[in-house]
C-alpha cells in the first residue's frame, strides 16, 4: 500500500484514518521509526516506549505498532492509554531510548497520528522537520528498513501516572496551595487522566466536565484554541462561582486557563507567572518564548534578571531549542508549557501546580493576578486563506521597512511600542497574523490596519 507523503508534518505524523493511516500503513511507518533510531544505537537493546490516546482507531494502531516493533527486535515498553505529557515523562524519567505516542492531538475524530521522541543526556528531542522527520519519511517511501530479528519483547509498564504526580510535586517543591474551586473541561480526552490524578494530592473542589474518555468527542472537539470550544467551560466557571477553569486539548499537551470572570488567561501571562517564580529560585536562567507574542514575557524576564530566547512556533522546535540552549522553561502562545526538569517536554501537572501556588501566594482573584503580570495587549490570532504567502510577506516587509525585521519564522516586525508576526501555517494553507502593543488602543489600531491590508493583498 502506498503511503501519502503529506502525513509527515513539521512536528509529527498526522493523517485521516483509514485513508492515510491504517493498520497496514502504520506497519511500514513503525519499521521506519525503528530503523531511524537504530542508526543512533546500532548495537544492544533498543527500548521503545509506545502509548496511545482515546481515539477510536488508536487501540488497533497501537496493537499493530507494538507487534511490529517486537518483530523488528525492539524491547517494547507498553504504557497503554496515556496523555502525551505522561508519555514524554515515561521516556525521560525511566531512561528509555525513544518512543512514540499514537495521537492526533486536537484534530477531529477521523484523524490519528504519531508523536515521536528520542532520549538524550540533555533531555528529550522531539522528531520533527529539523530533527529526523524527513529521514523517517524517506525510509518509509524507499522501504529501506533494517532486517527484522524477530527476537524482541514486550513489557507492560504500570504506575506511571502515580510516579508523574510524585515527580511534579517534587520539581514544584511541594508547594503550599490554598483550596480553590476549579472547573475542568477535559472534552472527553486525555487531560482528564492527569487532572484527576493531581487533584487527589492537592486541596480544592474539582468540578468535572466531560471526563469520560470518548474518541468520538460527543461534547465538542478537544481544541481549546477555538473560542467556541470554551463557551461551556466559561459559563460553568461563572455559574459555579469557581476560582478558575482548566481546558486541556485532545492529547493533553496544551492547557488553557480561564479566570473567575470566565475570560481566557493569555498563555503569555502563564509563561510570565511561572518565569517569575523560577527566576527567583534560579537567577540568570534562560526562558524561551515563541515569536508570536514577546512583549509581556520579555519585560517580565528582564525585570527578574533572566535571559530570553525567541523560538519558532511549534512544540517540536521549542523542545529542540531547549535542548540546544539548556533553558529552564519555555512557554508557547498556544499554551504548551515546557520544563527542563521534565526532559524539555510539556508537563501540565507542573504547570497546574505552579499556577495554583502563585495564586495562593498572591491571594487575589485570577483576573487581578493577570493584570499584575500584564505588560502588553494581544490581538489573538487571525488566519487568512491566501494564494501566495511569500508575496504578501514581501509586501508587508516593504510597507513596514522602518521597523526591526526578524525572519526566524515567517516575518516579525517590531517598533518601540508595538510589533506583529505573520507566518505561514505549518499544517494548513493559511497565513497567520498576531499583533501586540504596550497600549490597548495602539494594538487595536494596528490590528485593524494589518487585517485590512492583508485582505486587500489577498
Amino acid at each position: 500500500m502506498n503511503i501519502n507523503p503529506q502525513i509527515f508534518k513539521s512536528y509529527d505524523i498526522r493523517g485521516v484514518y483509514p485513508t492515510d493511516l491504517n493498520e497496514e500503513t502504520i506497519k511500514d511507518i513503525t519499521k521506519a521509526i525503528y530503523t531511524f533510531f537504530r542508526k543512533d544505537k546500532p548495537q544492544g537493546e533498543l527500548s521503545v516506549v509506545v502509548g496511545h490516546d482515546m481515539r477510536l482507531s488508536s487501540p488497533r494502531l497501537f496493537e499493530v505498532s507494538v507487534n511490529t516493533l517486537r518483530e523488528m527486535g525492539a524491547k517494547v515498553i507498553d504504557i497503554g492509554l496515556v496523555s502525551t505529557p505522561t508519555f514524554y515523562f515515561a521516556v525521560f524519567h525511566y531512561g528509555y531510548d525513544c518512543g512514540f505516542q499514537i495521537t492526533a492531538s486536537h484534530n477531529p475524530k477521523e484523524w490519528n497520528g504519531m508523536k515521536i521522541v528520542k532520549n538524550t543526556d540533555k533531555g528529550l528531542v522531539k522528531i520533527g522537520k529539523t530533527t529526523g522527520m524527513e529521514d523517517i519519511r524517506n525510509i518509509v517511501l524507499s522501504k529501506s528498513f533494517i532486517k527484522p530479528t524477530g527476537v524482541g519483547s514486550i513489557e507492560k509498564k504500570t504506575g506511571i501516572l502515580d510516579d508523574e504526580v510524585t515527580n511534579s510535586l517534587k520539581i514544584s517543591q511541594n508547594p503550599t496551595i490554598k483550596s480553590f474551586k476549579i472547573v475542568a473541561d477535559a472534552a472527553n480526552a486525555m487531560g482528564a487522566q492527569y487532572i484527576e490524578a493531581i487533584f487527589q494530592h492537592i486541596p480544592g473542589n474539582l468540578v468535572k466536565m466531560n471526563f469520560e474518555l470518548d474518541g468520538s468527542f460527543p461534547s465538542h472537539q478537544p481544541d481549546p484554541l477555538q473560542p467556541e470550544n470554551l463557551v461551556g467551560l466559561q459559563k460553568k466557571v461563572i455559574d459555579e462561582k469557581a476560582d478558575l477553569g482548566l481546558a486541556p486539548d485532545g492529547d493533553g499537551d496544551r492547557l488553557f486557563f480561564i479566570d473567575e470572570k470566565g475570560q481566557t488567561v493569555p498563555p503569555t501571562i502563564i509563561t510570565s507567572m511561572i518565569s517569575t517564580e523560577l527566576l527567583k529560585n534560579y537567577p540568570g536562567e534562560t526562558i524561551l518564548v515563541d515569536i508570536r507574542y514577546l512583549l509581556t514575557p520579555k519585560k517580565i524576564i528582564e525585570e527578574n534578571k533572566g535571559k530570553m530566547v525567541i523560538t519558532k512556533v511549534g512544540h517540536a522546535y521549542i523542545t529542540e531549542a531547549m535542548y540546544n540552549t539548556g533553558g529552564i522553561f519555555a512557554g508557547e502562545s498556544s499554551s504548551h508549557f515546557f520544563f527542563r526538569d521534565t526532559g524539555n517536554a510539556e508537563s501540565q501537572m507542573a504547570t497546574i501546580l505552579a499556577v495554583l501556588s502563585i495564586l495562593s501566594k498572591i491571594g487575589k482573584p485570577f483576573s487581578d493576578a493577570t493584570e499584575i503580570y500584564r505588560r502588553s495587549f494581544e490581538s489573538g490570532e487571525f488566519n487568512f486563506k491566501v494564494a501566495d504567502s511569500l508575496k504578501i510577506m514581501n509586501e508587508l516587509k516593504e510597507k513596514y521597512k522602518d521597523g526591526m525585521l526578524n525572519e526566524l519564522d515567517g516575518i516579525a516586525i517590531s517598533y518601540s511600542n508595538w510589533r506583529f508576526s505573520v507566518r505561514p501555517s505549518n499544517t494548513e494553507p493559511l497565513l497567520r497574523l498576531n499583533v501586540e502593543a504596550l497600549e490597548k488602543p495602539v494594538m487595536e489600531q494596528k490590528r485593524d490596519e494589518l487585517v485590512k491590508l492583508i485582505k486587500e493583498l489577498s
